[in-house]
């Protein structure tokens, strides 16, 4: 058996089962150098080799979750949590119905600018959805739709719009790998390449619409004592929290970095009196243990990632899926997407996948005879594929992170299966169609 199929494959039942993603990512990496011919030892300096790689992601996570509770302290999430119990308190002779929306039309908004217009990526889901959770509690929301949500304006928008981490992933990423497979890249439009795959996405939130529209109960008071409802805040407060988000984000804009915006955002925090002197250690600690569980997973799978290339079964895998499909372009188009699918998910990063696949992918593509839009079109949907779904994506992680803070909300069956269901199945069926009619 290939070595990146059994990895992934003892990684996913682990998970399915319950054990800790990290857990299942570490004996995942072993299964996979081992039957790698790797060895014992081998696989764990691969391993080793490869933590290095999602530190930085993870300090820059670990920065954000101690701005996030900078913000949170700020009163500014709870200002919004306390207007939405208002408008609820409103709503209290009817169904609700229109808080409901109002707040999934709130998150899904929030969600889409985080990869585009201000590109923080994951970074308000822990400052933002706590303090409503107990809004969408009351309404009882089902928070695998909330999940499947926010995985949805985590994804799309790069897969589609050329700006912020779509700008990265579409021009720098995917078509600069398969202009270096040699196919000519100066004619294409890659949102409109990426067009019919995102209409897959769009396909899967309507579903997941549909599939999680019946009500679901929780325990509010474990929501009451793992997020404090009622917060002290003023218009003072408000502002400060105003500057320092503001300032952040031009920072990260500037910088490129997370890291120095983050800190400043916190510093901002810390000499206006916002946060307190003698506070500002233990919220530091605090929002870093916040984020503890993302960093922990994503220096893991860069290790599993590691592992998994060392082992040079990814282009063994790709290979032989190559020889299998011979000239069927139908045949050809399929498994280079179920590929793609396996691959993202053991990663855990599309953006990590695309130059690992193109390789390959390219020079098949121009050998089944598909046109360039079209390679682009497999390319970049192969590398998608998986981000919705993985244990090990922060765009699964991420919604967890807000969703579990009363521990009511599994990140496994909650939010990996969710979104593999009402996603990369679509994205499968709708990145197929469009190799099929570019």
């Amino acid at each position: 058996m290939n070595a990146v199929i059994a990895a992934v494959g003892v990684m996913l039942i682990l998970s399915l089962c319950r054990v800790h993603v990290v857990v299942a990512l570490i004996v995942g990496a072993l299964v996979g150098g081992l039957l790698g011919g790797l060895g014992i030892e081998g696989s764990l300096q691969a391993f080793n080799n490869g933590l290095g790689g999602g530190a930085k992601v993870a300090l820059s996570y670990a920065l954000l979750g101690a701005f996030a509770v900078a913000i949170a302290k700020s009163g500014l999430a709870h200002a919004l949590a306390d207007r939405a119990l208002a408008l609820l308190g409103a709503q209290q002779g009817g169904t609700g119905a229109t808080l409901k929306w109002m707040l999934i039309a709130l998150l899904l908004a929030v969600a889409v600018a985080s990869q585009n217009i201000l590109p923080i990526h994951i970074a308000f889901i822990p400052l933002l959805v706590p303090p409503l959770l107990f809004v969408l509690s009351t309404l009882q929301l089902d928070r695998r739709l909330i999940a499947c949500v926010l995985t949805f304006g985590l994804i799309t928008p790069y897969m589609l719009l050329p700006v912020g981490f779509g700008g990265i992933f579409l021009n720098d990423i995917l078509l600069g790998n398969v202009a270096k497979g040699g196919v000519d890249v100066s004619g294409v439009n890659v949102s409109e390449a990426m067009a019919i795959p995102a209409l897959g996405m769009l396909f899967g939130l309507a579903v997941a619409l549909f599939s999680y529209r019946k009500k679901r109960v929780y325990d509010l008071s474990r929501i009451e004592q793992a997020e404090a409802t009622t917060r002290t805040y003023n218009p003072l407060s408000l502002l400060i929290a105003g500057v320092a988000i503001v300032a952040a984000f031009i920072v990260q804009l500037w910088l490129d970095s997370m890291i120095i915006g983050a800190l400043l955002g916190f510093v901002i925090f810390s000499v206006s009196g916002v946060v307190r002197w003698k506070e500002a250690d233990g919220l530091f600690t605090e929002g870093m243990k916040m984020m503890a569980m993302i960093g922990f997973i994503m220096i893991a799978a860069a290790g599993f990632a590691e592992v998994m290339q060392a082992t040079g079964e990814i282009k063994t895998l790709v290979d032989g899926s190559a020889e299998l499909i011979g000239h069927d372009k139908a045949a050809g188009a399929l498994l280079m997407l179920l590929v793609g699918l396996l691959v993202t998910m053991g990663i855990g990063s599309s953006f990590s996948t695309v130059p690992i696949i193109a390789v390959i992918f390219v020079p098949l593509g121009l050998q089944l005879g598909f046109s360039p839009m079209a390679i682009v079109c497999l390319v970049g949907t192969a590398g998608a594929l998986g981000d919705a779904g993985s244990p090990a994506s922060d765009s699964t992680l991420g919604p967890t992170s807000g969703l579990n803070v009363d521990g009511q909300h599994n990140h496994v069956w909650d939010s990996v299966v969710p979104t593999f269901l009402h996603y990369n199945l679509p994205l499968l069926a709708f990145g197929w169609l469009a190799a099929m009619v570019l």
